[in-house]
């Protein structure tokens, strides 16, 4: 008898799928350069670079907020859960299971911690809103005690927990992250971070969350891009990245020989392989 055929191997399509995308502001800044990057399903990936590496223009490429900044995306293509999103509307991405937490956090600094958690559920239906709520405050505790104060007085990481707490009151599928530890104590971030991944676990919520912290990032991911003038120029494992001697260098300050300055640090950086 003839062998059997072998059977096709069938690998699932990445969760999200960014396949080779360039942006341009006002018709005429090119500012990503044939990025491509995948979230699988239920994981945490981080997007990693220096200030202007093009990883907020990335996620607003995702959330389709780059039109209210004159970008777009003039080539490539977008696709979540195997359909392709990137001619969607925001808001009809937010209902796919999609939602951005901006930099800068963006709360409503004139109502309340609660009544900003409430905004995130504009898009959903089912009279769920009281035990989503719920949900929020489980997680954050610590809005749960200022839920009635206005989120203009409250901490940043406060803000930072209310921000993140609108976006699940969605319901999301995959939350964006822009920079969440941007100016926040370490403690703070550490806490901020902890939430992300119990979020992931217990939620299966996939981020795909974009920071500078490079050491706290790689700590709490699955799986990092690392992106350099709108080119992704590493990516791998987060593991494998902290541990690897390039970014050690060019990211952490640290060598095999120890911590180095900033200036050999910057001095160095003239030497990447990548940019040769």
């Amino acid at each position: 008898m003839p062998p059997a055929p072998a059977l096709a191997v069938q690998t699932a399509a990445p969760y999200l799928n960014i396949n080779n995308i360039e942006v341009i502001y006002d018709h005429v800044i090119l500012v990503l350069k044939g990025v491509s990057l995948q979230v699988e399903q239920g994981k945490i990936v981080a997007l990693l670079g220096a200030n202007g590496a093009g990883k907020t223009t990335t996620l607003k490429a995702v959330s389709n907020l780059l039109h209210a900044e004159r970008g777009d995306v003039t080539k490539g293509s977008i696709e979540f859960a195997g359909k392709r999103v990137d001619r969607l509307t925001p808001a009809q991405l937010v209902k796919m299971g999609v939602v951005q937490v901006m930099e800068g956090r963006h709360c409503f600094q004139h109502l309340t911690v609660e009544e900003n958690l409430l905004t995130g559920a504009y898009t959903c239906r089912g009279g769920h809103t009281r035990q989503d709520l719920e949900k929020v405050y489980t997680y954050f505790p610590r809005i749960k005690q200022r839920r009635t104060s206005l989120a203009g007085y409250t901490s940043g990481g406060e803000q930072q927990m209310t921000a993140i707490g609108r976006a699940l009151m969605a319901r999301p599928k995959m939350i964006l992250l822009d920079e969440p530890s941007m100016g926040l104590a370490p403690q703070i971030v550490e806490e901020i971070f902890e939430i992300v991944r119990d979020l992931n676990q217990r939620e299966g919520v996939s981020f795909l969350l974009a920071e500078q912290n490079t050491m706290v990032a790689l700590r709490y991911a699955d799986f990092g891009y690392i992106l350099e003038t709108g080119r992704v120029v590493m990516e791998g494992a987060a593991a494998e990245l902290a541990n690897n001697e390039d970014v050690k260098e060019f990211y952490l300050g640290l060598s095999s020989a120890g911590r180095k300055n900033f200036r050999d640090v910057k001095h160095y950086r003239r030497r990447k392989r990548w940019l040769a």
